[in-house]
């Protein structure tokens, strides 16, 4: 039955007004009860009504062939019920709450499912405190800044992880002005959501509500970062001048400094950990370790996904990369091969050592692997080509189907991103908070041999599987439901 144009119009106003109306009941949530929500992995922190009701049509696409949609109409009954129970520390997604409860309430009112469902958490608020763990950024580039922006974002009620400090070489006598407006404004990533205010009579800015200590330094062994308040921290080295364990371990000689996450391929002994793929080989013990590359981290899960499915016999991994800073703006010398010309006018080809990286952090794939880079002129978004010849022969419309399922239903969520459009290009991808999205327009599949296409925010999708890991070594990480 084809609609009227008053009737579509206040179906969507009717949409609108929930969602307007879930608005306040997330936020409290979140910072009266250190509850995170989302949608199908979308986050819901901060956002708008146009963005809840795109979270929410983003599920209606990726479901409809399920034969089931998602509405704000399922998912206000379960936030209204979770906003009245007192909740402890947890993350619940609320498309697959509203899906479940379809599926299995069993004549329950809704009230009763959300209950029954999060009785772990149940009353618990302010119950055990969760002390926050603070956090030093050591470098202050590109990923530190995005780094910076998204802890920012994950503040809540401050019991997670806290931005106390950043530092950096003192590069003019108003440094700290620029710094600032270098988190302020970025010509990629757009501006950043909220206020900042800087007092250069103490070197602190001030970023919704999180003052953040500016320290000069030289070299780690100049900073006591107690002087400053800091006790037991998670230190981010972004400088990628260190990568091993005797570099990176002079800033564990720093007082207040407890462990150190290194945001580059670490050398040696270190581990390289993918989140959702190895995160669960952090021990206590461990006190440096890396969150791998941009490019691991986005060909890793969907490597394991396909492997645990298919079985991988070999590939080559070819990745099409962004320029980066380590590059010329017009031909000069460089170290590296090639990469003296001019990045923005010329592709690149250069190494990668992402093939090999995989197989450390998935040991199944060693041998398995091998790879190239070409570096194009685009200043971010990424894309691996992974061609594979599989254990298992199988179709393109089979693989399709098993990587959209992995992107909304399994471990790898968070990780793995689906698209199926023929219209898709790189800036669609830009703030994407996945490792990788497959892009399923593009499979190529001939019996045992698959060519899958992954995009990649190599600057904002690697920073959230940082704060992911980071997450995970400073133990903030709530329980998740639904189970």
């Amino acid at each position: 039955m084809t609609q009227k144009p008053d009737q579509c119009l206040g179906e969507w106003i009717d949409r609108e007004a929930l969602a307007e109306a879930m608005i306040p009941m997330i936020g409290q949530l979140y910072r009266n009860n250190s509850v995170v929500t989302s949608i199908y992995g979308r986050g819901l922190i901060n956002r708008s009504v146009i963005d809840i009701l795109k979270a929410h049509r983003f599920a209606r696409h990726r479901l409809a062939d399920e034969g089931s949609e998602l509405s704000v109409h399922d998912t206000f009954p379960i936030l209204k019920a979770m906003s009245e129970l007192k909740l402890g520390a947890a993350s619940v997604d609320l498309g697959k709450m509203a899906s479940k409860f379809k599926t299995e309430g069993n004549g329950r009112a809704v009230e009763q499912f959300v209950k029954d469902e999060l009785a772990e958490v149940v009353g618990k608020q302010n119950g055990a405190a969760r002390e926050g763990t603070d956090v030093v950024l050591y470098g202050f580039g590109r990923i530190g800044r995005l780094l910076a922006r998204i802890l920012i974002e994950k503040t809540g009620g401050g019991d997670g992880l806290r931005l106390r400090a950043i530092v950096v070489r003192k590069g003019a006598s108003n440094d700290l002005v620029k710094r600032a407006s270098l988190l302020r404004r970025d010509s990629v990533h757009g501006k950043f959501d909220g206020t900042i205010t800087i007092d250069e009579e103490n070197n602190t800015l001030t970023a919704n509500g999180n003052l953040i200590q500016v320290i000069y330094a030289k070299s780690p062994t100049e900073v006591d970062y107690t002087q400053y308040g800091i006790k037991n921290a998670l230190l981010v080295d972004n400088t990628g001048v260190w990568r091993d364990a005797d570099g990176l371990g002079q800033h564990l000689a720093c007082p207040g400094v407890d462990r150190v996450v290194l945001t580059a391929p670490g050398k040696g002994a270190l581990k390289n950990i993918v989140h959702g793929i190895n995160h669960s080989e952090i021990t206590a013990d461990d006190k440096i370790i890396s969150a791998a590359s941009c490019t691991t981290n986005a060909i890793v899960p969907v490597l394991k996904a396909v492997n645990d499915q298919y079985g991988i016999v070999n590939g080559h991994v070819e990745t099409v990369h962004s320029y980066t800073n380590d590059q010329n703006l017009i031909d000069n010398f460089h170290k590296g091969d090639r990469r003296g010309r001019s990045a923005p006018l010329n592709m690149v080809i250069t190494e990668t050592g992402a093939a090999t990286a995989a197989a450390k952090a998935l040991p199944v794939l060693k041998g398995k692997l091998t790879g190239n880079a070409i570096r194009v002129p685009t200043p971010n978004v990424s894309m691996a080509i992974l061609n594979l010849n599989l254990e298992k022969a199988t179709s393109r419309e089979e693989i399709n189907e098993y990587l959209r399922q992995m992107a909304m239903h399994s471990d790898l969520q968070k990780q793995i991103d689906f698209v199926q459009s023929q219209e898709v290009v790189s800036t669609d991808f830009v703030g994407s908070r996945h490792a990788g999205v497959v892009d399923a327009e593009a499979t190529i599949c001939n019996d045992n041999r698959v060519v899958l296409y992954v995009w990649y925010d190599n600057e904002f999708g690697y920073s959230c599987q940082v704060v992911r890991v980071m997450e995970e070594m400073a133990g903030v990480n709530p329980p998740a439901f639904p189970r």
